[in-house]
């Protein structure tokens, strides 16, 4: 579920569609969480869609650490890739502002934490050499995710959280834990889906 102090706007034939903030959502807020009207899909029933409809599938989810792909009901699914993003993931199937987003400012995040199955080409941005996205972008650039992601936490407990009724009950004890400072944050390279340990396990 996306934070609802958001929406979707057109921004151009390039980029399509993106999801903006209609109000002011500062630091450590949960920007979007994992929720039940998420659909999950077996890569096995992926693989089985004619292709237009695959291509088409594949474009709007995500996969989580175990390889299933997510599709976000609402607008999530419409939150375009940046290596300065707006948002950060964390290893508790929730995301959380990195900075203060302001009223008319895009909410945005790093593909690279998405567990992409192919690269993705991307436009130049100023303050990053990348240019494109990887399927094991989490494997090199964690440290610097997770910076991001302990640096909003400690905003965690000061501001509104909307969203905060909808987080897995097996992560609010830790959560809360880390946001009073009482527990290291988990690393986002949990979230990491390694392909290699799937092959080892079909051979």
């Amino acid at each position: 579920m996306i934070h609802p102090h958001t929406e979707l706007r057109y921004i151009n034939k390039l980029v399509g569609y993106g999801v903006f903030a209609t109000k002011f959502i500062p630091q450590g807020t949960i920007t979007w969480v994992l929720d039940d009207l998420d659909q999950r899909f077996e890569p096995s029933y992926i693989w089985s869609l004619n292709p237009i409809l695959r291509e088409k599938l594949i474009k709007y989810t995500y996969r989580d650490n175990e390889g299933i792909y997510i599709l976000c009901w609402d607008i999530a699914k419409f939150v375009n890739h940046s290596f300065n993003s707006s948002c950060i993931g964390t290893a508790y199937k929730l995301e959380l502002a990195a900075r203060d987003i302001h009223p008319g400012e895009e909410l945005t995040d790093d593909y690279g934490y998405l567990n992409l199955d192919k690269p993705f080409y991307c436009l130049h941005e100023p303050n990053s050499f990348r240019t494109k996205v990887m399927p094991d972008d989490l494997l090199h650039y964690y440290p610097e995710l997770d910076r991001k992601g302990c640096e909003a936490m400690k905003y965690f407990n000061q501001v509104e959280q909307p969203l905060k009724k909808f987080i897995d009950n097996k992560f609010i004890d830790k959560i809360n834990a880390v946001a009073e400072g009482k527990e290291q944050m988990d690393s986002i390279l949990n979230v990491y889906y390694d392909r290699s340990k799937k092959l080892e396990l079909v051979g």
